[in-house]
């Protein structure tokens, strides 16, 4: 038959035309064209991306940053910036709240943790993302058909001649169902089922025509997927990861308040540290001007006045790195505590460091750190999450045998020829089915590999978890002999510091007497101002170990009051827009943690007693008519001075230099200018 001619119904005059089809193919194709070119020009079909395709930066967010002023240097002490007294626990409690991402400390840096607030919550909506395979499932699923079928048949009017003719029937299918399943694996399942046909011509014993069913189902694994253990896997796994996660938070939280610990001690002792040399070079001017005096006089030759400008550059230097040492250990604490890396007001460590030897029960911490080391908590929580993907690999490991249930009502109504409407009867005619479904491959091998991998990692785990227990051991065991070397360092460094005052001052003493050469003065200056350092440094490593310890033993958080809360967000839930707000209540700032560090009401480097290191029997005045060497040597700065008038104290500092202004080193030169 020739493909263009159209074909005529039996009862019809009207007459479609097969030439529409050609016409609506050539459409499609030139859509898939289009298409094609607007993905990529040169490819019709296929196209692959060949190019890479990368956004300029200003099309990316812009992120405004707050804007400050430049932070201090070395050049630029911005020395006028107020102080703040600032305590331990009150940089605690700031470096908490500014802990939406956790900061650890890394040297003189603070970088991510990799932890958030946020994680915790993340990991524990998988919990109801897993529990939603056991909640109901409703679906409804509606479709409208007009369905027009050509068939070849002979033509009743013409004997022997063919003709194509066809029926069309207007249909309406409705598939309502609710299905669940349940914590054995099985699942329950009802449905409904009414269609409605239409036909034309209508040479049908029913038209139109409704047929509807209702069927109840339940299908009951037997072997593989039954059992609420093997089915609650995936809900406990979810579970475990949520505590993991909690402990993973907690543990970022203990080295955070460890690293703000640790930060605020370097920074007392690099104030300290400061000190002390800003001390040696005060005394090395003092050498420094004694030594140019006499050369001006005649009495000293020109190495003495080399040697201490050689001593006094060096003093310099090292106050500058002393210097360095405070600005990087003031961004350290800024950078932790989650504030800017300028400061309006100058944070001023106000806590005292702890001078106390504290005892350790060795078995006491060692219990204490199994039961609450976030990461020993992890290895455990790792250990029981691979046990219970071992029950469900156990579980799949078996054959699938189901077994099948099934009742269904089917109904049929319609319009006779005749016109008048015909029905079943409610529960006329019903299905029923009921069977058993086996299916296995054969010999397992997939699902028993993994069974047997997952035997594996368990005992993989139990020997990472023994691992952790022995590492906990030593880092405890670490941190016990730390605190026993720093404490006792600190004992012996308190007593050289104590001799190297009394060597400075017997070598001071002397050398102001002409008796010793300045290089042994030089070197009284080196000790003295090292073993201040180095008690510092000592007391500072002793106080920071104490709060290792307790990073060690998991009890940082709890020794300084802090606790974690179920913290819920406004978020949307399950019933929508329209759901109660207070299903997810806001979120909560942290609160001021437990007082566990006295506060101070001076820098906390003054508590080491410092103090110039001259002393007052260096100051005290010579016999009567006995002129010390140092007298003589500077008399020569008093040639306009009437003979017998002593000078008063505000003559004698318009001629100090200014650094001997601010030490008690002004008193030796003050001696010798009074006459």
């Amino acid at each position: 038959m020739n493909p263009t001619t159209c074909t005529q119904r039996q009862g019809l005059k009207r007459r479609r035309c097969l030439r529409l089809f050609p016409i609506l193919g050539v459409i499609a194709s030139w859509g898939l064209v289009v298409n094609a070119f607007a993905v990529e020009p040169l490819s019709l079909l296929l196209p692959e991306q060949k190019t890479i395709a990368i956004r300029d930066p200003d099309q990316l967010r812009r992120v405004e940053t707050e804007p400050g002023p430049p932070p201090a240097t070395v050049n630029d002490l911005q020395s006028t910036i107020p102080e703040r007294p600032l305590s331990l626990d009150e940089a605690i409690a700031i470096g908490l709240v500014k802990s939406e991402v956790v900061r650890v400390l890394g040297g003189v840096t603070a970088s991510t943790s990799g932890r958030s607030v946020y994680d915790v919550a993340i990991a524990n909506s998988r919990i109801d993302q897993e529990r939603a395979a056991f909640d109901p499932q409703l679906r409804a699923n509606n479709a409208f058909n007009h369905l027009e079928n050509p068939a070849a048949g002979l033509d009743p009017l013409n004997p022997g001649q063919s003709i194509i003719s066809g029926i069309s029937n207007d249909a309406y299918g409705l598939d309502f169902g609710l299905s669940q399943r349940n914590l054995t694996g099985g699942t329950t399942a009802i449905g409904v089922n009414p269609n409605s046909n239409r036909f034309d011509p209508g040479v049908f014993p029913l038209n139109p025509q409704n047929r509807s069913s209702v069927d109840v189902s339940y299908v009951q694994p037997l072997l593989r997927g039954f059992g609420t253990n093997a089915n609650r896997v995936p809900i406990v796994l979810a579970r475990i990861d949520t505590e993991r996660s909690y402990f993973q938070y907690k543990s970022s939280v203990q080295q955070l308040v460890q690293g703000i610990i640790e930060a605020y001690w370097a920074l007392v002792f690099a104030k300290t540290d400061l000190w002390a040399r800003e001390q040696q070079v005060e005394q090395a001017e003092f050498a420094n001007l004694r030594a140019m005096t006499r050369f001006e006089v005649g009495d000293a030759n020109a190495r003495e006045v080399a040697q201490t400008k050689l001593a006094l550059e060096n003093f310099r230097a090292n106050a500058l790195a002393s210097q360095a040492n405070v600005l990087q250990r003031q961004a350290a604490l800024l950078n932790i505590l989650g504030l800017p890396p300028y400061e309006l007001e100058r944070l001023t460590p106000t806590t005292p460091m702890v001078e106390e030897v504290i005892e350790v029960d060795w078995q006491a911490i060692n219990d204490f750190a199994q039961t609450q080391r976030p990461d020993i908590i992890e290895l455990k929580l790792v250990l029981e999450a691979d046990q219970q993907r071992q029950r469900l690999a156990d579980n799949q490991a078996k054959p699938q045998l189901d077994g099948v249930a099934l009742y269904r009502w089917n109904g049929l109504e319609g319009v006779v020829p005749a016109g008048n409407r015909i029905s079943t009867s409610p529960g006329q005619f019903t299905d029923w089915t009921m069977g058993v479904n086996f299916s296995v491959p054969l010999g397992l091998r997939r699902d028993r590999a993994v069974l047997r991998q997952q035997t594996l990692v368990i005992r993989r785990d139990e020997a990472n978890l023994q691992q952790g227990l022995h590492q906990m051991q030593h880092l405890l065991a670490l941190n016990v002999r730390n605190l026993e070397q720093f404490y006792a360092q600190y004992e012996r460094f308190k007593a050289v510091r104590a001799a190297a005052k009394v060597n400075l001052d017997q070598q001071l003493a002397s050398y102001s007497e002409g008796i010793e050469q300045f290089i042994v003065v030089l070197q009284a200056i080196v000790d003295w101002g090292n073993s201040v350092s180095n008690e510092a440094q000592a007391l500072s490593q002793y106080n920071t170990e104490l709060a290792r310890l307790e990073l060690q033993t998991g009890s940082i958080l709890e020794t300084h009051g802090i606790v974690f809360f179920e913290e819920r967000f406004a978020s949307i839930g399950p019933l929508g827009r329209l759901g109660p707000d207070h299903v997810y209540p806001a979120t909560t700032v942290p609160s001021a943690n437990t007082n566990r560090y006295p506060a101070g009401d001076r820098p906390s480097e003054e508590n080491l007693d410092l103090e110039d290191p001259v002393s007052p029997d260096i100051k005290a005045e010579p016999a009567p008519g006995v002129k010390s060497d140092l007298d003589e040597q500077l008399e020569f700065k008093n040639i306009d001075q009437p003979t017998g008038k002593p000078m008063t104290d505000e003559e004698i500092d318009e001629i100090l230099p200014k650094p001997a202004k601010s030490s008690s080193l002004r008193d030796l030169l003050r001696r010798s200018l009074r006459r």
